[in-house]
């Protein structure tokens, strides 16, 4: 049968005693929070024409009716208080302290987001759907803060006390705020147990949604009260006489019944007032579960049961977990009566419900996840935590399916050891949840015990699963988690950590393998006091790992590093140099530039086209470093031609040149273009060795497209400048014709 005696869940005593439990907050933090409050609120009005101080006064009191601590009692002042402040966590966190500021903040922040859903402007056409989406989205911004019940409950008696307040100042309610009372917040006290609050909220959204029904039920109560109250009392006592008779000691109470109830069960069975069973309604709390067999039978005994109008929700329970005998039998005077047997225990549930048991405690060790659970009276609140979040989530499904609405399927709700609510996405596995709770732990993650079982790391949790993490002590993520066919990973987020890692991981080893080229060469050449970080910065690096990355990439030769620690002799300038090597060169015939017509004339070979044998070569006379050499083709040297044609002058390479160790060598310069990539300056290198060409300096330069106008391909492009020693230029070509076969390079020229 349903009834409708008791709703699941329902509860008339304080329902949140263990909410603050040994934190030995006073009445003195009321009194100072409405101190603090007062003159901010007094004079100020809410979006719904209450003032806000009194509205305040109200949030209170209801918390105080209910049994809640004096801390929610003392936010419900804040809560309104901070939209006059203008930094008000850090003002709460100084006066009240950080667990005062968490509350109240989080507390503001749903007030403000169901302001914004209330204010938002519907298009007359399709008021009646985005109506259903905005309930929707408030039993979802409800579920979201529910980590912290204290939230909840502060939003359930603010809600209470405006529908208080409609009903008292007689100003008309609006329609939609009612139906959300009526559709949301409701069904939210029972489902937490909360029964004082819920009753009033369904019996004040009645009034306000169906006045005219309303009225009339209200009169036809009224006009039986008297009768009905003395028939209720007379069967209460005659039945507690006849079980004490029977040896059965029990309490019997008379149970009240609000309007909305009423009317529902009228509606739902088309029945008349005086046809309704719990207008008189008995409940008989006994000592054992025997005792409750036994007053049922003795009832049915001096009573006549009605036909089908019983449940038996002890040998099957409801969902919530209550329990208790119900059964409609016909009274002395022929009219019906429903009566509910239970023990004390399962009375106690029916009463608090899943809230009388929430505690709310900072914990002084910080365990897994912030959050230490030892001993009984953790464990009584780990139990609490995950008990309220499945009867929320269960409120949200059976309201979902009802309605027919979009479920919020994308979310979902898991509880580490200790009870902490750890917040997915639909779908997520054991390694996503160990990133969300620790990066750390994600990357130690080994197995997961799924509500106590062990189960493979690829499992997907659901809301309400208890998730342990087996770890290691050290260690790091494996590769096959980053494969989407394999399913480890769900969330972009973890992926995104799991990636660091392994970047991390190569970027240590190319560090290590660039120091290690590094220290062996400072070995070879006798330096190795020298400071690491020091000869990083005179290369121009920031430090001593940026140099060793780019050695360890193969992107910086070791080459630079010998010109550094062994610098050349200090000469005047390198043009001389190269003139006595060529002048000695030519005096003994060995090769060499040769002046037609002048023996052992002073030459220079010109830097900016570096000239050497076959190339056709043309003198210019200098002032004070003799005659200048420059290949024929050179634009410095048309130049020159053009504004003093009379000092150019005829020369050419000495004959008779030699082979091998002894020839005369001359400085080329080569520019290569290439797509820039890892191993690239390796590659080019291997080339020059190949063909035993002595490189004497390397210039590289990696631009990003749009930096320099790329060639086609796309990417960085690599511009890389090398200066050769050769005794014969005619080899250049075989070169060049084997740089441009190097993947990635677009072009290898002679400057």
């Amino acid at each position: 049968m349903k009834t409708g005696l008791m709703p699941e869940g329902a509860a008339t005593a304080p329902i949140v005693a263990l909410l603050d439990a040994g934190a030995g907050h006073s009445n003195a933090e009321v009194v100072r929070a409405r101190a603090v409050a007062e003159p901010l609120l007094a004079g100020e009005l809410l979006d719904t024409g209450e003032n806000a101080l009194a509205h305040a006064d109200g949030v209170a009191a209801i918390l105080h009716a209910v049994g809640s601590a004096q801390e929610l009692q003392a936010a419900a002042y804040l809560v309104y208080a901070t939209d006059f402040l203008s930094k008000p966590e850090e003002v709460v966190a100084k006066a009240f302290g950080d667990s005062y500021a968490s509350l109240v903040m989080h507390t503001r922040r749903l007030v403000q987001l169901q302001r914004a859903t209330r204010d938002a402007k519907l298009p007359a056409d399709k008021k009646s759907d985005q109506h259903a989406e905005q309930t929707e989205r408030v039993r979802k911004m409800l579920l979201a803060f529910s980590k912290d019940l204290r939230v909840v409950l502060l939003r359930l008696a603010s809600r209470l006390q405006t529908l208080r307040w409609y009903a008292a100042s007689k100003t008309p309610c609006p329609p939609e705020l009612a139906a959300e009372s009526q559709s949301v917040f409701a069904p939210l006290a029972n489902r937490l147990g909360i029964w004082q609050i819920k009753w009033e909220l369904e019996d004040l959204a009645f009034r306000f949604r169906e006045p005219e029904a309303y009225k009339a039920l209200a009169k036809g109560l009224l006009e039986t009260r008297v009768e009905r109250e003395q028939r209720v009392e007379a069967a209460r006592a005659a039945l507690q006489a006849d079980l004490y008779g029977q040896g059965i000691a029990a309490e019997v109470q008379g149970r009240p019944k609000h309007l909305y109830s009423i009317h529902k069960k009228m509606q739902g069975k088309d029945l008349s007032l005086d046809r309704v069973f719990d207008l008189r309604a008995l409940r008989v709390i006994v000592a054992s579960v025997a005792d409750c067999y036994a007053a049922l039978a003795r009832l049915h005994e001096i009573y006549t049961p009605v036909p089908g109008e019983f449940d038996d929700y002890i040998a099957k329970p409801k969902a919530n977990g209550y329990q208790s005998l119900h059964t409609v039998v016909l009274g002395p005077d022929g009219k019906a009566m429903e009566v509910q047997i239970r023990t004390r225990e399962m009375h106690e549930h029916a009463e608090h419900g899943v809230a009388a048991h929430w505690a709310y405690k900072e914990a002084g060790a910080r365990g897994y996840a912030g959050v230490s659970a030892a001993g009984e009276f953790e464990e009584q609140v780990a139990r609490a935590r995950k008990a309220v979040l499945n009867q929320l989530l269960a409120w949200e499904r059976d309201a979902t399916h009802a309605e027919g609405a979009p479920g919020f399927d994308d979310r979902i709700y898991v509880f580490t050891p200790q009870a902490t609510i750890v917040e997915l996405a639909a779908g997520a596995t054991p390694v996503d949840f160990a990133y969300a709770v620790h990066t750390d732990l994600g990357h130690r993650c080994r197995g997961a015990r799924i509500d106590g079982q062990m189960l493979p790391l690829n499992t997907p949790l659901h809301s309400g699963q208890t998730v342990e993490i087996i770890a290691t002590k050290e260690g790091g993520p494996s590769l096959d988690w980053l494969n989407p066919e394999l399913g480890y990973l769900q969330s972009q987020r973890s992926r995104a950590k799991v990636r660091a890692w392994f970047n991390a991981l190569q970027q240590a080893q190319t560090i290590a393998k660039g120091r290690e080229l590094v220290e062996k060469l400072l070995q070879r050449e006798g330096k190795t006091a020298l400071k690491l970080d020091e000869l990083a910065a005179r290369l121009g690096f920031k430090g001593a790992d940026a140099l060793f990355e780019v050695v360890g990439k193969d992107e910086y030769s070791l080459r630079n590093i010998e010109l550094l620690l062994r610098p050349p002799e200090p000469v005047a300038d390198e043009d001389e140099l190269l003139a006595q090597r060529h002048t000695r060169s030519a005096s003994s015939n060995r090769g060499g530039v040769l002046v037609v017509g002048i023996d052992s004339l002073l030459t220079t070979l010109s830097r900016c086209c570096r000239p050497a044998p076959p190339d056709a070569i043309s003198g210019f006379v200098t002032r004070g470093k003799g005659v200048a050499i420059h290949r024929s083709d050179c634009s410095n040297l048309a130049e020159m031609k053009r504004r003093s044609p009379e000092r150019v002058i005829a020369v050419e390479w000495g004959g008779g040149e030699m082979v091998g160790k002894g020839a005369p060598v001359y400085p080329v310069d080569v520019l290569v273009e290439a797509g820039d990539r890892q191993g690239l300056l390796r590659d080019v290198l291997e080339v020059f060795a190949k063909e035993k060409m002595n490189v004497v300096a390397v210039n590289t330069q990696s631009m990003k497209p749009g930096a320099v106008k790329p060639k086609a391909g796309g990417g960085d492009t690599a511009w890389m400048s090398f200066t050769l020693e050769l005794s014969d230029a005619s080899k250049l070509a075989k070169v060049l014709r084997d740089l441009c076969a190097i993947s990635g390079v677009r072009s290898a020229r002679r400057k």
